[in-house]
């Protein structure tokens, strides 16, 4: 039987990643923009915002490494969330910037930190899911 990693050459799943960052930027980034628009003082309503952006790292990743072909989903997870990271960040502080504003680069590491982790979880539950036989219905496309 073959199965998609022995018909897949490379490190890097392409396809994978661009899935898994696609579904990060769609759950965390409007989540973040809210975020800045409500600016709230109260902890809890900053609290449900930063937690469903790292949910929404976790499911991106988790896609990433599940959808994976090249035999690496931890690996595929944390690259995804650091690159839908770096490509999120890059724009707001961009803005940040022109707008004349300052940018917390403590704040945008300390984060980095846990998007990681969220892309460690992310790429454990989908390597969770290879490993129990749920597979991609793209995959019986490819072969």
């Amino acid at each position: 039987m073959n199965t998609p990693s022995d018909q897949f050459t490379g490190r890097w799943d392409w396809v994978a990643l661009q899935a898994g960052a696609g579904v990060c930027l769609i759950l965390a980034v409007p989540l973040t923009l809210i975020a800045a628009f409500v600016n709230s003082d109260d902890s809890g309503t900053n609290a449900f915002f930063f937690f469903g952006a790292m949910g929404g790292f976790i499911l991106g990743a988790g896609c990433a490494a599940w959808v994976q072909r090249a035999g690496t989903p931890i690996s595929h997870g944390i690259v995804t969330a650091m690159a839908a990271y770096f490509a999120a960040q890059f724009v707001f502080i961009t803005i940040r910037l022109l707008g004349g504003n300052t940018v917390n680069w403590f704040g945008v590491f300390f984060t980095l930190s846990l998007v990681m982790g969220a892309g460690l979880f992310g790429g454990l539950l989908g390597s969770r899911l290879q490993a129990r036989g749920f597979t991609p219905s793209i995959w019986g496309q490819s072969q």
